[in-house]
Order: structure tokens, then sequence, then C-alpha cells
């Protein structure tokens, strides 16, 4: 592949992304490909269980909805046993969300399920290609998170 204008890359990248999400869910046997749970709720229980308990209202900031829709997202995932809500013991209006451990263990065994497919997948690729890969993925995920307050 020669040169490319931004402009190409763009049209080329948005022609490859596509295959290869579908490569990669096509790849993912865990409940969030078979529509248990949706990404935003993933999206909430990775972060729970990597920062522990937190607010709602960080929770709404993160997936970048409003607070009321983040309390409905809550609610199912309360429902599904999930997480669980907590009063915040300086606050009592201020309501905090903690993963349960039906949820922790749901985190975890998609994030295992994900890491044998990327194993299986990155296998066949050279580590010089990975190690180039993986710069340019930590640069973008960088400049997202500067530019749009996206937690790291």
């Amino acid at each position: 592949m020669g040169r490319l204008t931004i402009l190409e890359f763009a049209n080329e990248l948005n022609e490859i992304l596509p295959t290869i999400i579908k490569g990669f869910s096509n790849r993912q046997v865990n409940e969030l490909y078979k529509g248990k749970i949706t990404l935003p709720q993933f999206l909430v229980l990775q972060l729970l269980h990597k920062e522990g308990e937190l607010k709602m209202s960080r929770l709404a900031q993160f997936v970048n909805v409003t607070t009321s829709a983040m309390t409905g997202l809550v609610e199912r995932m309360v429902r599904d046993k999930y997480v669980v809500r907590v009063n915040d013991p300086k606050d009592r209006r201020v309501i905090r969300v903690k993963l349960t451990v039906k949820g922790s263990g749901l985190v975890k065994k998609i994030n295992e399920q994900r890491r044998q497919m990327i194993v299986k997948t990155f296998g066949q690729v050279s580590e010089n290609e990975r190690e180039a890969y993986l710069k340019v993925l930590v640069r973008v995920k960088d400049i997202l998170s500067r530019e749009e307050g996206i937690i790291k």
C-alpha cells in the first residue's frame, strides 16, 4: 500500500472496519454478543470492575447519557443481578452502583473470551505488526480521551 492522503485513509478504513467488527463479533460467544446484555451495560460493568463503586452521575458521564437514562440502564442490571445500588454513607441522596459477584464474573468471562479471540487472531500477525498496531491504537485512545473527555 502506497502513501495515502487522509481522505483516502478514511475511505479505506470505512471499507475495512465493518468487516473487522463483524469478524470479531462472529467469534464472540459471550453474553454481550448473544444479546443478554447491551454494549452500554457492558461498558458500565467494565468500568465498575476497573474502578469499583461509582456514582450514577459518573456512569452517565462515561456512557454519555443523561442520569435518568443511566437510572433505567442500571435498573435492568439490578434486575439481572449484575449490580446493586448502595446509598452513599455521607449523603443519602447520592446513589452509588456496585458490581455483584455475578456481574464481576460476567466481566471476567467476557474479557477472557475476548483475550482468547485476540490471541488466536493476532497470533497470525508478526510481532512487529502487533507492536505497530498497538502503538497506533494507544495513540488514538489518547487522542479520544483528551478531545472527548473519555475515561481512560
